[in-house]
Protein backbone atom coordinates (compact mmCIF):
# COMPACT_ATOMS: atom_id res chain seq x y z
CA UNK A 1 0.00 0.00 0.00
CA UNK A 2 1.25 3.59 -1.05
CA UNK A 3 1.86 6.37 1.53
CA UNK A 4 -1.29 8.28 -0.22
CA UNK A 5 -3.33 4.93 0.05
CA UNK A 6 -2.57 4.73 3.77
CA UNK A 7 -2.73 8.63 4.11
CA UNK A 8 -6.20 8.40 2.55
CA UNK A 9 -7.80 5.18 4.13
CA UNK A 10 -6.28 6.87 7.56
CA UNK A 11 -8.66 9.97 6.76
CA UNK A 12 -11.44 8.03 6.31
CA UNK A 13 -11.62 6.16 9.46
CA UNK A 14 -11.35 9.43 11.62
CA UNK A 15 -13.36 11.14 9.30
CA UNK A 16 -16.11 8.69 8.87
CA UNK A 17 -19.27 11.21 8.71
CA UNK A 18 -17.80 12.95 5.91
CA UNK A 19 -17.09 10.28 4.16
CA UNK A 20 -19.59 10.31 1.80
CA UNK A 21 -19.68 13.81 1.18
CA UNK A 22 -16.05 13.51 0.04
CA UNK A 23 -17.19 10.87 -2.16
CA UNK A 24 -19.52 13.05 -3.91
CA UNK A 25 -17.68 15.67 -4.03
CA UNK A 26 -14.94 13.81 -5.89
CA UNK A 27 -17.01 12.52 -8.38
CA UNK A 28 -19.59 16.16 -9.28
CA UNK A 29 -17.50 18.97 -7.53
CA UNK A 30 -15.67 19.59 -10.78
CA UNK A 31 -16.29 23.60 -11.94
CA UNK A 32 -17.10 21.98 -15.48
CA UNK A 33 -18.87 19.03 -14.26
CA UNK A 34 -21.07 21.36 -12.18
CA UNK A 35 -21.43 24.22 -15.03
CA UNK A 36 -22.83 20.62 -17.66
CA UNK A 37 -25.28 20.28 -14.88
CA UNK A 38 -26.98 23.37 -14.56
CA UNK A 39 -26.58 23.96 -18.08
CA UNK A 40 -28.71 20.63 -18.87
CA UNK A 41 -31.23 21.63 -16.09
CA UNK A 42 -34.60 20.92 -17.59
CA UNK A 43 -33.27 20.63 -21.28
CA UNK A 44 -31.83 18.24 -23.68
CA UNK A 45 -28.81 19.79 -25.39
CA UNK A 46 -26.29 18.72 -28.09
CA UNK A 47 -22.29 19.24 -27.68
CA UNK A 48 -22.20 22.41 -29.24
CA UNK A 49 -24.88 24.20 -27.22
CA UNK A 50 -23.62 22.76 -23.84
CA UNK A 51 -20.33 24.04 -25.16
CA UNK A 52 -21.54 27.68 -25.77
CA UNK A 53 -23.66 27.54 -22.71
CA UNK A 54 -20.75 26.58 -20.60
CA UNK A 55 -18.01 28.22 -22.25
CA UNK A 56 -15.75 25.02 -21.79
CA UNK A 57 -13.01 23.79 -24.10
CA UNK A 58 -14.15 21.30 -26.70
CA UNK A 59 -11.70 18.68 -25.03
CA UNK A 60 -12.96 19.82 -21.47
CA UNK A 61 -16.40 19.23 -22.24
CA UNK A 62 -16.10 15.71 -23.77
CA UNK A 63 -14.25 14.84 -20.63
CA UNK A 64 -16.42 15.84 -18.38
CA UNK A 65 -19.35 14.85 -20.48
CA UNK A 66 -17.74 11.04 -20.13
CA UNK A 67 -17.11 11.18 -16.20
CA UNK A 68 -21.15 12.42 -15.79
CA UNK A 69 -22.53 9.87 -18.34
CA UNK A 70 -19.54 6.98 -16.36
CA UNK A 71 -21.82 8.07 -12.86
CA UNK A 72 -24.74 7.68 -14.74
CA UNK A 73 -25.61 11.89 -13.71
CA UNK A 74 -26.32 12.30 -17.98
CA UNK A 75 -27.38 10.10 -20.91
CA UNK A 76 -26.27 10.23 -23.96
CA UNK A 77 -28.50 9.65 -27.08
CA UNK A 78 -27.26 9.52 -30.68
CA UNK A 79 -29.64 10.24 -33.48
CA UNK A 80 -27.93 8.26 -36.55
CA UNK A 81 -29.71 10.65 -39.20
CA UNK A 82 -26.80 12.34 -41.42
CA UNK A 83 -25.19 14.57 -39.79
CA UNK A 84 -25.10 12.36 -36.88
CA UNK A 85 -26.04 14.64 -33.77
CA UNK A 86 -25.33 13.48 -30.37
CA UNK A 87 -27.59 14.69 -27.35
CA UNK A 88 -27.42 15.08 -23.62
CA UNK A 89 -29.32 15.26 -20.72
CA UNK A 90 -29.44 15.15 -16.99
CA UNK A 91 -30.86 11.01 -15.62
CA UNK A 92 -32.84 11.29 -12.70
CA UNK A 93 -30.00 10.69 -10.76
CA UNK A 94 -28.72 14.29 -12.20
CA UNK A 95 -32.12 15.66 -11.79
CA UNK A 96 -31.70 14.66 -7.77
CA UNK A 97 -28.24 15.74 -7.52
CA UNK A 98 -29.50 19.34 -8.60
CA UNK A 99 -31.58 19.45 -6.54
CA UNK A 100 -28.98 19.27 -3.50
CA UNK A 101 -26.94 21.60 -5.02
CA UNK A 102 -29.88 24.26 -5.40
CA UNK A 103 -29.87 23.74 -1.19
CA UNK A 104 -26.40 24.58 -1.02
CA UNK A 105 -26.69 27.12 -3.36
CA UNK A 106 -29.23 28.38 -1.13
CA UNK A 107 -27.05 27.92 2.10
CA UNK A 108 -24.34 29.76 0.41
CA UNK A 109 -26.62 32.86 -0.43
CA UNK A 110 -27.25 32.87 3.42
CA UNK A 111 -24.37 32.60 4.89
CA UNK A 112 -21.29 32.98 2.51
CA UNK A 113 -20.91 37.66 2.45
CA UNK A 114 -19.54 37.61 -1.33
CA UNK A 115 -22.27 35.02 -2.93
CA UNK A 116 -24.70 37.19 -5.15
CA UNK A 117 -28.39 35.11 -4.98
CA UNK A 118 -28.85 34.15 -8.40
CA UNK A 119 -32.76 35.33 -8.34
CA UNK A 120 -31.54 38.91 -7.78
CA UNK A 121 -29.90 39.07 -11.22
CA UNK A 122 -32.74 37.20 -13.63
CA UNK A 123 -34.83 39.78 -15.37
CA UNK A 124 -38.17 39.45 -13.72
CA UNK A 125 -41.04 38.92 -16.81
CA UNK A 126 -43.73 41.32 -16.25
Amino acid sequence: MSTTDSRTQELQTKNATACPVVQAMDRVGTQWRLHILYALQGSELRFNEIKRATGARSKTLSEALEALAEEDLVTRRTEAAAPIAVYYQLSEKGESLIDRLDEIGQWAVEWIDDVDDPDERRPRLQ
